[in-house]
C-alpha cells in the first residue's frame, strides 16, 4: 500500500510541476489576458487520463493499478483534477446516463463557480 501512495505523490509532484511550467510558458506567449494556458492543462490532462484509462481498462499495460495510481491519480491528479471530472462524465455518456454526465458537467462547473465567488468573497471579508 505505501508503493501505491509513494507512486501517487511522485507523480502528483510531476503534473504539479508540469502544470506550473505550462501555464507560466503559455502566459509568456499568449500574454495574461485569458487563461489559455489553464484550457490547455486541462485538455491535456483530459486526453492523458482518457488514454492512461483505455490502456488499463484493455490490459494493455502490465500492473495496470500501478499505472493508474502513478499516471492518472499522480500525474494527471497534479496537472489538473479536470481531467478526472472529464473522465467520469464521458464515463457516464458511455454507460448510458445522459442525465447524469449533464448533471456532473453542469453541476460542477456552476459549484465551481459559485464556491470559486464564496472563497474570493470570504477572502475579502
Amino acid at each position: 500500500m505505501i508503493k501505491i501512495y509513494a507512486l501517487v505523490a511522485v507523480g502528483g509532484a510531476i503534473g504539479s510541476v508540469g502544470r506550473f511550467w505550462l501555464a507560466i510558458a503559455v502566459a509568456r506567449l499568449t500574454g495574461p489576458h485569458f487563461p489559455w494556458g489553464t484550457i490547455l492543462i486541462n485538455v491535456l490532462g483530459s486526453c492523458a487520463i482518457g488514454w492512461l484509462a483505455g490502456l488499463t481498462v484493455a490490459g494493455r499495460l502490465p500492473q495496470p493499478d500501478l499505472v493508474r495510481a502513478f499516471g492518472m491519480a499522480g500525474i494527471c491528479g497534479g496537472f489538473t483534477t479536470f481531467s478526472s471530472f472529464s473522465l467520469q462524465t464521458v464515463e457516464l455518456l458511455r454507460q448510458g446516463q445522459p442525465w447524469q454526465a449533464a448533471a456532473n458537467a453542469f453541476g460542477s462547473i456552476i459549484l465551481c463557480m459559485i464556491a470559486t465567488t464564496i472563497g474570493l468573497w470570504l477572502a475579502r471579508a
